[in-house]
């Protein structure tokens, strides 16, 4: 990986409080049946990648490290430090400056992280660019009009540490996004029908986009 320089006036601020509470964000996953949930519905889909593989916004390395993903990106350096005793390679990057050559990875993926971006178009314009022919795009969110979503975004408006950069999607405002781009939906999950603050139980992904679904994982790929 080449050296970043971090140029996005944004970056700092979005990722403050993730360099500030690293080692409260990584105990949440410990023991965590949401995670547990999150987890199985990407599984489920049995995405099929080359390697190197990145997740992007990889925080302390939970996902990468249970999904088999070698590298990651993110603009808080305190979660990489955790995330390289997961043995995961890291780099302090953004989403909109991807360290990486042309055609240079198997598969992207960016969990958690979309609401974050300061700006998805130029990440999707750096994911055309960094992707091999063919290769997956796999985005997980929570749909803005879910309950789940809701519930975010009441955290937001009373100013959560973690949510309060956060601007959320629908899935057809992700839809567009990636049709504008080139890329085009060809595997899909939704699962977390128990409300927030209820899960109880583990539930197995559904195939397909559901917004009332708390959490949906898209793959996608651009061939052109």
């Amino acid at each position: 990986m080449r050296e970043q320089t971090l140029k996005t006036p944004r970056w700092q601020h979005n990722s403050r409080v993730f360099n500030e509470r690293a080692e409260e964000y990584d105990n949440w996953f410990e023991n965590s049946l949401l995670f547990t949930i999150e987890k199985a519905a990407i599984q489920s889909l049995d995405i099929s990648f080359s390697q190197p593989a990145l997740e992007v916004g990889v925080g302390p390395g939970r996902f990468a490290e249970a999904l088999q993903i070698p590298l990651g990106i993110d603009p808080a350096m305190p979660p990489l430090l955790l995330a390289e005793k997961r043995g995961i390679r890291t780099c302090q990057a953004i989403a909109e400056e991807l360290p990486f050559a042309k055609s240079s990875l198997g598969a992207i993926f960016l969990l958690f992280t979309l609401c974050f971006l300061t700006s998805p178009t130029r990440f999707l314009q750096e994911c055309t660019r960094v992707l091999r022919h063919n290769a997956p795009l796999v985005i997980g969110f929570v749909p803005a009009d879910s309950v789940w979503g809701q519930n975010l975004r009441k955290k937001k408006e009373c100013g959560h540490p973690f949510y309060e950069k956060a601007q959320f999607s629908t899935i057809v405002q992700i839809q567009q996004l990636l049709t504008k781009h080139g890329f085009q939906i060809y595997k899909s999950a939704s699962t977390l029908y128990q409300k927030p603050e209820e899960v109880v139980k583990f539930e197995q992904a559904r195939p397909g986009l559901d917004e009332h679904a708390g959490f949906v994982v898209i793959v996608a790929k651009n061939n052109k």
